[in-house]
């Protein structure tokens, strides 16, 4: 193995470690919003309120994240990608961490929920800053015919981060009586969040430098302001990347989050047996992910993400479907949680890094991606688990099929961006010239 083998090796390695240590964080939130913090924190009459309560607080995190990639995405783009990852992964930590600290809303009243939005909201910049440069170090680090594998692998991190999260609240909730769960074990996944950002903090001060940033600092090219040259000079490609980002925001939100609070409330499925479905999912996103990546190579990135995100978006109607028809076969309802959101939702989540960082070039790209990423998250994600609860309530528990219109919508979305993407890569209008060739290969099949 040569020395640039190897040195690709570290980067995706750190970036994979890094953004798995920050999706369990982030995540760790979500999994607990519909079942601990909305009883514990939100105290309400009326269950539907705090839940709805919980999970605007779970948003919050999605709004504030476009303010940490425009801060974490100038920086990275001023001064480089290494620094700015150390920062970010120590930040998503220490919020984390003191999220398991926070005293309940029965024993300090008002300021429970407010220094739990305050904490959210640091957990949001950090994550903000983060997935820009985890993704970028691989890509700009990998050979140009393979870089919709190499970025697809700090991808996996999303699955592993979701993995971790829900099955240590699963193997909690498994261990202990809801009275223990209730009263302190819940904490118990916050506080491990120490242990690991020591870890990958290691990891990632162990790196080097990308060496298409490094050839920006040395011809002295990079952006004054990155946001405003982002804006100025690529506005169709901010939103053609925010329209393809839409299923992937959507999807794994009805999924990941609001599908474990459906289970239990509407399926009456036990609580672990509905994380230990998510958590398999997850386990298979660890395979699919790279696979969807490299197909991306082979095939054309938009080609494989228009279909994809089709095919997800359509996935929904017979996930629920199943969920309500199941007879209480825990088998069938796994099945129903896995095809979609373990397969079909790698063909978006897979390619995306790469497809992102296509639209922009290496003296704005960090700005760009986190921008496109972070900005749509506000309406993909965020909102996605408390409009999902108000369409279920409008329409009926048993009746999901507005949640599901809602999913295919999004694919819908999604796939024209891409579409609009690849048209444009095709006509070398996308990006500036040096980069047509590129996209060329990328897209050709």
């Amino acid at each position: 193995m040569n020395e640039n083998s190897r040195g690709l090796g570290r980067v995706v390695s750190a970036s994979l470690i890094g953004a798995t240590i920050e999706w369990y964080d982030f995540f760790l939130y979500g999994v607990v919003a519909g079942i601990v913090l909305n009883k514990l924190y939100f105290p309400a009459h009326d269950p539907l309120v705090s839940t709805l309560l919980a999970y605007s607080t779970f948003a919050v995190g999605f709004v504030t994240r476009p303010l940490g990639g425009v801060i974490f995405g100038h920086f990275g783009d001023k001064i480089g990608r290494k620094s700015m990852l150390v920062i970010t992964l120590m930040l998503m930590g220490v919020a984390t961490f003191l999220i398991g600290l926070v005293p309940t809303y029965a024993q300090i009243g008002i300021a429970a929920p407010l220094l739990l939005l305050f904490l959210r909201i640091i957990q949001g910049i950090g994550l903000g800053g983060e997935w820009g440069g985890a993704v970028l170090m691989a890509f700009e680090y990998a050979p140009p015919e393979k870089r919709g594998l190499y970025a697809s692998i700090p991808q996996i991190g999303l699955a592993l981060g979701l993995c971790i999260a829900s099955g240590v609240v699963a193997g909690l909730s498994y261990g202990l009586t809801e009275e223990q769960f209730l009263a302190w074990g819940w904490r118990l996944a916050f506080l491990l969040s120490a242990v690991l950002v020591a870890v990958g903090a290691y990891i990632r001060l162990n790196v080097m430098e990308t060496p298409e940033f490094a050839q920006v600092k040395k011809a002295n090219t990079e952006a004054a302001i990155p946001f405003v040259s982002m804006m100025r000079d690529y506005p169709g490609n901010v939103l053609a990347g925010m329209g393809a980002r839409t299923i992937d925001g959507v999807f794994f939100n009805i999924f990941a989050v609001f599908s474990i609070g459906y289970l239990t409330g509407t399926v009456k499925l036990p609580r672990t047996e509905a994380l230990l479905g998510v958590t398999a999912a997850a386990l298979l996103l660890c395979a699919t992910i790279p696979l969807a990546g490299w197909l991306s190579d082979r095939l054309g990135r938009t080609r494989v993400y228009a279909w994809g995100s089709l095919l997800t978006g359509l996935s929904a109607f017979p996930a629920f479907w199943l969920f309500l028809n199941s007879g209480g076969s825990t088998g069938m309802i796994w099945l129903a949680l896995i095809v979609p959101f373990g397969v079909l939702y790698a063909t978006v989540y897979g390619p995306e890094a790469a497809l992102f960082s296509e639209l922009f070039p290496a003296r704005v790209r960090y700005t760009g991606i986190s921008f496109v990423y972070q900005f749509s998250g506000i309406f993909a994600s965020g909102l996605t688990p408390i409009i999902a609860t108000a369409l279920l309530q409008y329409s009926g528990a048993d009746k999901p099929w507005l949640v599901c219109t809602y999913c295919a919508f999004a694919g819908l979305v999604s796939a024209i961006s891409a579409w609009w993407i690849g048209r444009e890569a095709q006509r070398g209008s996308l990006a500036e010239p040096e980069r047509t060739e590129q996209w060329t290969r990328t897209q050709a099949t």
